[in-house]
């Protein structure tokens, strides 16, 4: 079939327009931190804690006191991406990279956050989860100097690539992992140090998940103080 040359110009403009929505929005700005959040949801955590675990990371980043850590950099936005995993070859990216460069890009953040259904409850694979999220900074597609994991969960490693052997392929990269360990009173009934190991959850995190430049760590006790914890980590790492 001929077409004509208006018709040819036509079909070549909507595929250019086509291709130009496929690319991420605002793609080529840079960002003053590239910051992926990563939350544990294996098979200790039950159904009332992943709802709080959800709600706590929703209400954080909408928080006026992280927008304004988060938009307070010399380009006063950042990159952020937000991911959920379990055991090995369980880790998907439930919110994509999104430049937050105020408060409605936040709350739009945290509303589809809220969105998507539970997508795993299995084993616990830090080092898996770390390694993921290495292959998430990599394809983010806004350039920025500071990249950082935010990594937080229950219990220690179960399976898959050991925590401290993918933490430290993320530092030398020059990838700054940090943590957020939640505490319980009552250790896990099928294996009690999962979540109590020798000298407790966040000296293990201390050892075997945090690390590189600036990297810190925060214990909350229990997923009730989840929200109140992740404000103050997140506005002190994105600040």
């Amino acid at each position: 079939m001929v077409r004509s040359p208006r018709r040819r110009r036509f079909i070549a403009g909507l595929g250019a327009g086509l291709a130009a929505a496929a690319l991420p929005a605002r793609a080529a700005e840079p960002v003053d931190l590239q910051l992926v959040l990563a939350a544990d949801v294996s098979r200790s955590i039950d159904g009332g804690r992943f709802l709080l675990q959800r709600q706590g990371y929703a209400t954080a980043i909408a928080d006026p006191r992280v927008v304004r850590a988060m938009t307070g950099g010399r380009l006063h936005r950042v990159a952020l991406s937000y991911c959920e995993w379990s055991g090995p070859g369980a880790q998907r990216t439930m919110v994509d990279w999104t430049l937050i460069d105020g408060p409605e890009a936040a709350e739009d953040f945290a509303a589809r956050l809220l969105a998507p259904p539970r997508p795993f409850a299995g084993s616990t694979a830090i080092g898996e989860a770390v390694l993921y999220a290495m292959d998430e900074l990599r394809r983010c597609p806004f350039p920025a100097d500071r990249r950082t994991i935010d990594v937080s969960g229950d219990g220690t490693n179960t399976s898959g690539t050991p925590a401290a052997a993918a933490r430290d392929v993320a530092v030398e990269a020059g990838v700054t992992i940090n943590g957020l360990a939640i505490l319980s009173d009552t250790p896990s009934p099928w294996n009690p140090q999962h979540t109590h190991p020798p000298g407790g959850l966040d000296e293990w995190y201390r050892a075997n998940v945090i690390g590189g430049s600036g990297a810190f760590l925060l214990s909350v006790a229990g997923f009730d103080t989840f929200a109140y914890a992740l404000v103050n980590k997140l506005s002190r790492e994105t600040a």
